[in-house]
Parts: C-alpha cells; structure tokens; sequence
C-alpha cells in the first residue's frame, strides 16, 4: 500500500479571494465550505483537491513547496496574460533571468510558476 496526495493546502488570510482566483485560474468550483476554509476541486471529483484555510497572518517568506502550472488548450503567453488578468503577478524569487518559466504569485503573494511548454496531450496507441 502506498499513500494518496488528497489536499493541498494553501493558508489564506481571506480564503474566498484565494478560492475565487484558483477556481478561475483552474476551471474549479468550491466543493466545500468550513467555518476555518473551503475545498476547491475540478467537475470530475478527482483527487488532489485544494483547500484553502484562514490564518491571521499574511504570508511573510517565500513557500517551501509551489504548484506548476502549464497552459491546456491556449499558448503559454496567452495563458500567461490570462493569470495576470486573474490577478497573479510576475515576482522574483531568486530565478535567474533565463529560465524558460514565469514565477507569479496568486492575490496573497503565494509563488506558483507558468512553465514554458502547454499541455501535450499523450495517445496510448
């Protein structure tokens, strides 16, 4: 038997903000709501989900662990002006300057990164 990655976990000082960006970033719908947070999840009920749970305090350093996105059904650069209109910004964690991904932060400054290749989808012939 081995584990199965259930949730991630996102902590949020305003947890709808932070759900209404990854359900739009994501295609997602909340699933669940808590009185400490809320799930987010896609239309299939696949695992992971995400779940967004209130702390008091804003986020301080950078994350120990990011999510990577790639583009599904549009180019890369239209999927990057996509998130920036969502409201992710562009933010240096210490990246060089020619790496062939974008590193953004969602509306509380939480790092995920664009990275530079779309969706491929794979044929089992």
């Amino acid at each position: 038997m081995s584990s199965r990655l259930a949730t991630i976990v996102i902590s949020a000082v305003n947890p709808e903000a932070v759900a209404d960006f990854w359900c739009a970033v994501l295609g997602w719908s909340i699933i669940e709501r808590e009185h400490y947070g809320l799930t987010i999840g896609g239309a299939e009920a696949s695992w992971p989900t995400i779940g967004i749970y209130a702390v008091p305090e804003a986020k301080a350093v950078k994350n120990r662990l990011h999510l990577d996105l790639r583009a599904d059904g549009l180019s890369t650069s239209d999927e990057l002006d996509r998130l920036l209109a969502l409201g992710a910004r562009r933010v240096d964690v210490g990246q060089p300057s020619d790496v062939d991904w974008v590193v953004l932060a969602d509306p509380e400054g939480n790092e995920f990164c664009l990275l530079s290749e779309p969706v491929v989808e794979v044929s089992s012939a």
